[in-house]
């Protein structure tokens, strides 16, 4: 089976013209440094590899190491050695500039600090997913769905194959990958939370309930919830807030981002066990999701709910104009009464109700049905707006 990664490198093209350094970011395993031997093989590239032992030992002296480099600069696992971020804003204002340099992480709140800090105006950011409905075709993306876009999850040979993937990545995630970020939380009290994300995935985030179910203070389940998100295994979707004179929800969503991952932890193996699982629709809409942000971003992204019960799964202000998403897992959805509050409160240009059939209609003059892969290349083509 093949899987065409051509976007998330034109992506790294881009950037890599843009800025001398480039941060490319993503969950452990989701082919970051697969896709920088991709990058690094059309050019001369000198490789660090800080999960190796004598890659650490060259870098002792980093600037001695690094000064004398040309070409292309690859350094893996940053978060390792972040104080690596001040000798490359010295290395990236070279003129003329000898090498340029790509660092690979897994986007651990130090890491961001210390690049947002010490390389403000000299680096682009890449953010890498698992596989998207994009890359792996539009024919597959019930596969996509069940296992997730982790590469080795979602090319297993079998389902039982990509499930034990997917239970030994949680066990080494929560072990070992967790620590090695710095976050010094027992195992056990994180996969708790975890798999209680998992159970209210799609659903508003309160720190003081989840707290009390877990036997713990609201402030420390914010703390480690904040920590997932951190290592992008969770997406804390904000709220829009428009002074439209209702009251409105203030707490945010919450998500587990891969759905392979979610499936495994609600206990889900196969495709015929999530279509009759309660929690179908809250997968559908978490991959709904995903797969959008993969393509428009998720700097300006965020979802609306009333207090009487108005909603709208996501909504994306883009340059000037309003684009809301629905997600719904219906062979035939219809324009339901909080679709048009959504429309008229949020004055939406564009609703996409998007849908796993393959039908395409629309319900107004405002509101279309679609199904994710006429979605993304919409909103692929309309990214600008």
């Amino acid at each position: 089976m093949t899987v065409d990664r051509s976007l998330p490198l034109a992506a790294l093209r881009r950037a890599a013209k843009a800025a001398p350094v480039v941060a490319l970011l993503g969950a452990r395993q989701c082919g970051k440094t697969t896709l920088a031997h991709q990058f690094a093989a059309e050019r001369a590239v000198n490789w660090f590899d800080l999960e190796n032992p004598a890659d650490l030992a060259r870098l002792a002296e980093p600037v001695l190491a690094l000064e004398r480099l040309r070409g292309l600069v690859v350094i893996d696992e940053i978060q390792r050695r972040p104080e690596l971020f001040p000798v490359l804003r010295v290395l990236a204002d070279r003129k003329p500039a000898a090498a340029r340099f790509l660092v690979l992480g897994s986007a651990a709140p130090e890491v961001l600090r210390q690049a947002s800090e010490t390389l403000a105006g000299r680096i682009a950011f890449v953010e890498l997913g698992g596989f998207s409905v994009d890359e792996v075709g539009a024919t597959q993306w019930r596969r996509l769905w069940l296992r997730g876009g982790f590469p080795r999850s979602y090319l297993a040979r079998s389902e039982t194959e990509s499930v034990r993937w997917r239970e030994d990545f949680i066990r080494t995630f929560l072990e070992r990958d967790l620590a090695q970020l710095g976050v010094r939380v027992p195992a056990p009290a994180m996969r708790r939370l975890w798999m209680m994300v998992a159970h209210y995935a799609g659903g508003i985030w309160n720190a003081s309930e989840i707290g009390r179910e877990l036997g713990d203070a609201h402030t420390t389940v914010r703390r480690h919830l904040d920590a997932l998100d951190s290592a992008l295994v969770v997406r804390v979707l904000q709220p829009w807030f428009a002074n439209l004179g209702k009251r409105q929800v203030k707490s945010p969503k919450i998500y587990v981002r891969d759905t392979g991952l979610l499936h495994t932890l609600l206990g889900i193996p196969r495709f015929d066990a999530l279509e009759g699982h309660p929690k179908r629709g809250a997968s559908w809409e978490s991959f709904v999701i995903e797969q959008i942000l993969a393509t428009t971003g998720d700097r300006d992204a965020y979802y609306w709910r009333t207090q009487a019960g108005a909603e709208l799964d996501l909504f994306l202000p883009r340059g000037g104009r309003r684009i809301g998403i629905e997600v719904k897992y219906a062979d035939a959805p219809t324009l339901t009464r909080s679709m048009a509050v959504a429309c008229e409160d949020l004055a939406l240009d564009r609703l996409i109700v998007v849908s796993p059939s393959q039908a395409r209609y629309r319900l107004s003059p405002t509101a279309e049905v679609m199904p994710i892969e006429a979605c993304l290349a919409h909103l692929r083509t309309r990214k600008g707006l």
